[in-house]
């Protein structure tokens, strides 16, 4: 491999992707390693990309854009222009003198530009349209040949042989010239006089055998049909006689009975009506003849008059009746032209006679089509760059943007502009989905589709006042999906900004953003609750109403039968009910109390932390898996569903995914009013946000032993001011104050308390207390 050319290639995606920003690129893109191509394949269907381009590039015609025929279509536009960047800027004309003319085939598609001017009427126009060649027919319409190798009737100059061409079409049928009007090619031509020259000798068969084959000359063949369709008839009447010959009881039977004629009369009749073609050709009877002038059948009149003329009179002479043996000499007169019939070749010009087909053949016209087809032949060169120009008109506005789809998905990750595969936007729940593409089969793109790791919801599409169809799928890549559910409807912009009715009809649910995993595992939770509960409501009321039907029933059977007695009360029964309802209850007080406790037992910081430490506990493990499966999805199986063979893996990580899907925000400046006259009634939540405070200090302050320290310095405070102790209530245990004592250094001692014991213990009730300054024994 040549490495003479140095690339260059930015990181998006995951991936690296090459550069293409110079014509030195462009010129080297054979060159580069198929492995560092983003795609290897594409379909021509379902892209938003000119189809008649991809037409063009796709020269196997498999409905697929491959990597040779990429570089194909990139080298072989490089070579017709002088200047090869000017594929880089995508202009929609195409300058004359910017198609390189060194070249014979350069010279050769700018000689057939110019010839495309001058037959549009722009001979003096400097640049060529895509829409300057979108008219073919047009192109073609002034010219006498095209190149294509087909000849309209007008293709030739004389009257005779433009007759020719029109009566070959109608025995052989046409084809399309590229003027858009019928003609004949070569293989038509050569069909047309094969089928006459064959025709011609079964004939010549039959002129040397006239007297057999042909018994009443030019009219034996219009004869011989006539025949043929009063055969049956005919037959069937010659029949009935000869079965009423043999029993004459059956000649009533074999005519038309009474009832019939009388349903006649009910109808309007006609001489072609059916059921009057249904009855025998004149009235039965044994050994009869058939009558050819009267007494004949009106619905066959007509045509046993012109058997009589044509046939009968020529052959057996003038006759008012045909007897059954004449019958048979009639039918044998034409076998030999009924084996001849059956021999029959060159069906195909038959409808032109023998005369015509003769003067054709004798006219040398065979001749004279085929010069015509060669004249045509000879500007094949010139006009088929017709489709050269057309090519390179189209390859300098689309081959740069199909490359940066193909070669790498520089559209798709830069945002400069959309990529080709993008099918337009979705609008549904409060949200714009900008990646969406359209899918022919929606089960079989889906079962690839969900290895992506992308939440998707598959959408048809209808045109409104049409029938028109489409099916996207968007992906959803920010926000929640609380609110998306089969059946939700949206509105749909392609990429003409045309809007469609959508509707979800299947999806494939993956996770959408961290901030919806961290609320998941909650609403789980709630909904689970909420199941439970109208699971518990739907049994509690299917049982009263089932008790209810009972009760009904009961009493109707018992309406005339005494009252039932009342079931004993089962107090052992309801007991244990009680006791199971009472042992749940405790737990559960246990449970709630040891929590409560442990988290009481917290300092006032270690709070938010338990109470964070248990959120994260919760939603942790939902937020980090949800973390790690955004920053892997992958966009290679949403194409691949789609027909595409992606190269790499391309991811769609967090940041860039919410570039995909616009959450609904404010405009800037936009001024916003919270009034609202509908609003649901607001509670004093200040009010109970300063209780709960209250109670939570309060709580606090008790269990780190505030209350106690206050008790202890308001007993402190109570001491009277002459430094006598305080007796307490005999009762009960107190503490005695001594006086102050001093310490040798002058510093005052602490005070002693003692128990004092009450006085029913101590003192009888004549004796006399103790004094207060008597040191009390230890």
């Amino acid at each position: 491999m040549n490495f003479s050319h140095k690339w260059r290639f930015f990181r998006s995606g995951g991936f690296d992707q090459v550069r293409l920003d110079t014509a030195a690129d462009l010129k080297a893109l054979g060159e580069l390693d198929p492995k560092l191509w983003a795609a290897l394949s594409c379909p021509v269907d379902n892209l938003e990309f000119d189809a008649r381009t991809l037409q063009l590039i796709d020269t196997d015609g498999d409905g697929h854009i491959r990597v040779p025929e990429i570089i194909a279509a990139t080298n072989w536009a490089v070579a017709l222009l002088k200047n090869p960047e000017d594929l880089l800027y995508g202009h929609a004309v195409l300058p004359l003198d910017a198609i390189n003319d060194g070249t014979n085939e350069g010279a050769i598609v700018l000689a057939s530009a110019r010839h495309i001017l001058q037959n549009i009427g722009k001979s003096g126009e400097l640049v060529i349209s895509i829409e300057d060649t979108a008219d073919l027919s047009k192109i073609y319409a002034s010219t006498q040949f095209n190149g294509d190798g087909i000849i309209p009737a007008n293709s030739a100059d004389k009257a005779d042989v433009q007759q020719v061409i029109g009566e070959i079409m109608q025995c052989t049928g046409s084809e399309l010239d590229r003027s858009g009007q019928p003609g004949i090619s070569e293989q038509k031509i050569e069909q047309f006089f094969t089928e006459a020259r064959a025709y011609s000798g079964w004939w010549q068969i039959a002129e040397k055998n006239a007297q057999a084959i042909l018994p009443l000359g030019e009219s034996t063949e219009a004869a011989k049909k006539l025949l043929d369709r009063l055969h049956a008839k005919i037959d069937d009447y010659f029949t009935r006689c000869q079965i009423a010959q043999y029993d004459q009881r059956a000649a009533e039977s074999l005519n038309p009975a009474l009832t019939e004629y009388q349903t006649l009369t009910k109808i309007d009749l006609s001489a072609h009506s059916g059921q009057i073609a249904a009855l025998p050709l004149a009235t039965i009877a044994a050994n009869k003849p058939l009558p050819l002038e009267s007494g004949i059948n009106p619905a066959w009149f007509d045509a046993i008059t012109e058997f009589k003329t044509i046939i009968v009179e020529p052959v057996l002479g003038n006759q008012t009746t045909l007897s059954y043996k004449q019958w048979r000499q009639l039918c044998q007169l034409f076998s030999a032209h009924q084996s001849w019939l059956e021999t029959k070749q060159g069906v195909l010009v038959e409808s032109l006679g023998i005369k015509r087909v003769r003067e054709i053949l004798g006219g040398g016209y065979q001749q004279k089509l085929l010069q015509l087809i060669e004249q045509d032949k000879s500007l094949t060169s010139t006009l088929d760059a017709i489709y050269s120009v057309e090519k390179l008109i189209r390859l300098h506005r689309d081959l740069f943007r199909l490359l940066n789809n193909f070669v790498s998905f520089r559209d798709f990750y830069t945002a400069q502009y959309k990529a080709i595969f993008q099918a337009g936007s979705l609008y549904l729940d409060g949200r714009t989905c900008d990646f969406c593409l359209r899918v022919s089969d929606i089960n079989k793109h889906s079962s690839m589709a969900n290895l992506s790791g992308i939440y998707l919801a598959y959408c048809e599409c209808q045109r409104k006042g049409g029938n028109e169809k489409i099916n996207i799928v968007a992906a959803f890549t920010d926000g929640d999906a609380d609110n998306l559910m089969i059946g939700r409807n949206g509105i749909f912009y392609d990429r003409n900004n045309q809007d469609w009715d959508a509707t979800i009809v299947k999806i494939i649910e993956h996770p959408i953003s961290v901030r919806q995993s961290f609320w998941y595992p909650f609403k789980r939770i709630g909904k689970m609750i909420g199941e439970q509960l109208e699971k518990f409501a739907s049994a509690r009321e299917k049982a009263v109403q089932d008790q209810a039907a009972a009760g009904i029933s009961g009493t109707a059977q018992a309406a005339d039968a005494s009252k039932p007695p009342v079931a004993p009360f089962d107090v052992g029964k309801f007991a244990g009910i009680f006791a199971a309802i009472g042992l749940a209850i405790g737990a559960i007080g246990t449970a709630i109390a040891s929590i409560v406790t442990g988290f009481i037992g917290l300092t006032w910081w270690q709070m938010p932390l338990a109470i964070l430490g248990i959120i994260l506990a919760i939603s942790g493990p939902s937020m980090l898996l949800a973390y790690l499966k955004l920053r892997k999805r992958n966009l290679a199986p949403l194409l691949d569903g789609s027909g595409w063979a992606v190269n790499t893996r391309a991811i769609i990580n967090i940041p860039f995914g919410a570039s995909l899907t616009k959450l609904a925000t404010l405009p800037p400046g936009a001024q916003r009013s919270l009034s609202d006259p509908y609003a649901e009634k607001q509670r004093p939540w200040k009010l109970y946000l300063f209780v709960l405070a209250l109670l939570t200090v309060i709580v606090l302050l008790w269990h780190h032993g505030a209350f106690d320290q206050l008790a202890q310095i308001f007993t402190k405070n109570t001491v009277p001011a002459t430094g006598q102790p305080v007796e307490t209530n005999p009762s009960t245990t107190a503490p005695i104050i001594q006086p102050e004592a001093v310490k040798a250094n002058g510093t005052p001692a602490a005070p002693a308390t003692e128990t004092v014991p009450p006085p029913s213990e101590v003192l009888p009730k004549h004796s006399t207390p103790t004094p207060a300054n008597k040191p009390i024994t230890r």
